[in-house]
C-alpha cells in the first residue's frame, strides 16, 4: 500500500504539470464579444477529416488510459474494474474506452483494467480479442473453442490467479436514487449473474460499486482535451454568431423552425455531430404576442431570440444558450430593460465562477451562487452539468431545475480539477417597456475548473447579438 501511495501521488504532481503548462498555453476569448468582430469561419476552418480525427482521439485516449485512469483507481482505492456488455447494449462508459473505428462492442466484450505491482494492466477478454477492443489492449481470451461463457472462466481464472483485493464493477444498488448523470450502472443483471456464477465467494465479497472511478473517468480531462475543449467551444461560438444574424435571420420572414434546420444542416456539412437537436426561441411584448398570436414561430422585430445548441467533436460535446435581439427600425439597441436583463445574467456568471472552488460539494456551491444572486436581486435559477463524452456528464451537479435545495448523490460530488461544465442557469428581471412583466433569460457557456480556479473556455458575450 505504501508503493501505491507513493505512485498516486507521483501521477497526480505529473498531471499536475502537464496542466499546468497547458492552463498557461490557454488564452481566452475577449469577454466583449460579438462586439469583437473576428472571421466568421475563423474556428471552423481547421476541423479534422475522419482519418486525422481518429488519430488524434485515438492519442488522447491511449494517454488517458495511460496516466488519468490508474491515478483515479489509486486515489479512489480500486485494484482492479471490469467493464462486461454485449453488442448493442453497451455499457456508457464502454465506447469511451475504445479507439477509433470500433463502433460498438463485439458479442460480449470484456475489459479488465488491472492495478499491478508490475504495471497497470489493459486486458481484453473479449469474444473477438484485442481486434474488437484496440490494440492498447492485450488479449487473455484465446479459445474460441469453449464457448462465450468461457469468457468469464477466462476472466475469473485471471482474478484467482492475481488475486485482487478490490474488484470494482459498475452495478451499485445502493446509490440511493435514480440518477440519470451517473452512467455508472452500466452492468446489467445478466452479466452480473454470470459473473457471480464464474467467481469463488471469496472474490465475488470482494466486488465493489466502481461508481466513483466511472464518474471520475468521464468528469476528468486531459491537457490535450482541454486546448481543444476550448477549440471546440469557439466553433460553436463561431456557428452561433452567424445563425444569430442577418445572414440567416430575415423579420417577419424567417422561422424558429427555419434557424434550428439551418443550424442542423450547418453542422453536418462542416462533418460535426449534435448530441441533441437545436433549439430556438422566442420571448416578445406582451403587445407583441397579442398582435401575433401565442403559437407565431416567425421571427419579428422586437423579439427577444434564444438558442440552445451543442456539437460534439472528438469525443467531447458542448452545451450552449446564447440571445439575440431582433432591432425594430429606428432601434440601435435593445430596450434597457432587457440589456439589464443581460447584465444580471452576466453578473451571476461572475458569482458562479467565483463559487466553483475545488473540493466544495455541488450542492455547497449551489447554495452559494443563490444566496448572492438573491441577495442581488437577480432572481437566479442554477442547473449546470458537467459536459464531456455526453453532453449531460457525470461529475459534480450544481442544481437542476425542480433542485433547488441541493441535488442528492452527484451534488454531493466534490468539485475535481480538470473538468468542463456548462455553466447552465437563468435569471430574471421586470421589463418596464414591456409593461413590467417579468422576464426570464437562461444562459450556457462551457467553464473549465483547473487548480487556479474556474473560468470561461472561451468567454461569453456582455451585450447581445443584433438582427437588424
Amino acid at each position: 500500500m505504501v508503493k501505491r501511495g507513493f505512485l498516486a501521488c507521483a501521477a497526480l504532481l505529473l498531471l499536475s504539470a502537464f496542466w499546468a503548462t497547458a492552463v498557461a498555453q490557454s488564452t481566452a476569448r475577449e469577454t466583449s464579444w460579438p462586439g469583437w468582430e473576428l472571421p466568421p469561419e475563423e474556428a471552423m476552418e481547421n476541423i479534422l477529416p475522419l482519418r486525422e480525427r481518429a488519430r488524434v482521439y485515438n492519442e488522447i485516449l491511449e494517454w488517458r488510459l495511460d496516466h488519468i485512469l490508474p491515478a483515479i483507481m489509486r486515489e479512489e482505492g480500486v485494484d482492479m474494474w471490469v467493464v462486461i456488455n454485449f453488442e448493442y447494449d453497451e455499457d456508457p462508459v464502454y465506447m469511451t474506452l475504445v479507439p477509433e473505428p470500433i463502433m460498438s462492442a463485439r458479442r460480449l466484450s470484456i475489459l479488465i483494467f488491472h492495478d499491478r505491482e508490475d504495471g497497470f494492466q489493459k486486458l481484453t477478454a473479449s469474444w473477438h480479442g484485442s481486434g474488437s477492443a484496440g490494440s492498447m489492449y492485450t488479449n487473455i481470451f484465446t479459445d474460441r473453442s469453449k464457448g462465450a461463457n468461457h469468457q468469464f472462466t477466462v476472466l475469473a481464472d485471471y482474478i484467482e490467479e492475481h488475486d485482487p483485493e478490490t474488484i470494482a464493477i459498475d452495478y451499485d444498488p445502493h446509490y440511493g436514487y435514480v440518477d440519470e448523470f451517473s452512467h455508472a450502472n452500466g452492468l446489467s443483471a445478466f452479466h452480473k449473474d454470470l459473473l457471480n456464477q464464474a467467481l469463488a465467494e471469496e472474490y465475488r465479497e470482494r466486488l465493489v460499486p466502481a461508481t466513483d472511478v466511472v464518474i471520475r473517468w468521464y468528469e476528468t480531462r486531459s491537457p490535450r482535451e482541454l486546448s481543444l475543449y476550448r477549440y471546440l467551444a469557439g466553433i460553436a461560438h463561431d456557428l452561433i454568431r452567424t445563425f444569430f444574424s442577418n445572414e440567416v435571420i430575415v423579420p417577419d420572414v424567417t422561422t424558429t423552425d427555419d434557424v434550428r434546420w439551418w443550424i442542423r444542416q450547418r453542422i453536418n456539412d462542416l462533418g460535426l455531430d449534435t448530441w441533441f437537436h437545436p433549439s430556438i426561441s422566442i420571448r416578445r411584448s406582451p403587445a407583441d404576442t397579442e398582435r401575433y398570436g401565442e403559437n407565431d414561430r416567425v421571427i419579428r422585430r422586437g423579439d427577444l431570440l434564444h438558442c440552445d445548441v451543442g456539437i460534439t467533436y472528438l469525443g467531447l460535446n458542448t452545451d450552449m444558450q446564447h440571445n439575440a435581439y431582433v432591432l425594430r427600425r429606428g432601434e440601435t439597441q435593445p430596450p434597457e430593460g432587457l440589456r439589464e436583463l443581460l447584465r444580471r445574467g452576466n453578473r451571476l456568471q461572475e458569482i458562479h465562477l467565483e463559487e466553483m472552488r475545488l473540493g466544495r460539494t455541488g450542492n455547497e456551491i449551489l447554495a452559494s451562487i443563490l444566496e448572492r444572486g438573491r441577495a442581488e436581486g437577480l432572481r437566479p435559477t442554477i442547473y449546470t452539468h458537467p459536459v464531456g463524452p455526453y453532453g449531460h456528464g457525470s461529475g459534480t451537479m450544481i442544481g437542476m431545475t425542480d433542485k433547488q435545495d441541493g441535488v442528492p448523490g452527484t451534488g454531493d460530488h466534490p468539485l475535481h480539477p480538470n473538468t468542463v461544465y456548462a455553466m447552465e442557469f437563468s435569471v430574471a428581471a421586470d421589463v418596464p417597456e414591456w409593461g413590467g412583466v417579468e422576464v426570464s433569460m437562461g444562459l450556457e457557456e462551457q467553464a473549465v475548473v483547473t487548480e487556479e480556479g474556474a473560468r470561461f473556455l472561451d468567454g461569453y458575450p456582455r451585450s447581445y447579438y443584433l438582427i437588424r
